[in-house]
């Protein structure tokens, strides 16, 4: 399933698959988003794509910056 508005995306990470999006699991995505030589981040880039592997890291960073609004 591709997102194309961060509010989808949003919704199915905490409703749907009910994953919090704390400050350290952020991070944790970040990290691993933001390092290409990460298998995951490989095998995803494989999949799905580099320009909707740079739009899940957007999705990503704007979680983080709606948090540090909090």
């Amino acid at each position: 399933m591709f997102f194309s508005s961060y509010s989808d995306w949003k919704h199915c990470i905490e409703v749907k698959c009910g994953i919090e999006l704390t400050a350290d699991y952020i991070d944790e995505r970040l990290r691993i988003w933001n390092d290409e030589t990460k298998e995951e981040t490989k095998k995803f880039i494989e999949l799905y794509g580099d320009a909707y592997h740079r739009q899940i890291v957007s999705f990503f960073e704007q979680a983080k910056q709606e948090r540090h609004l909090k």
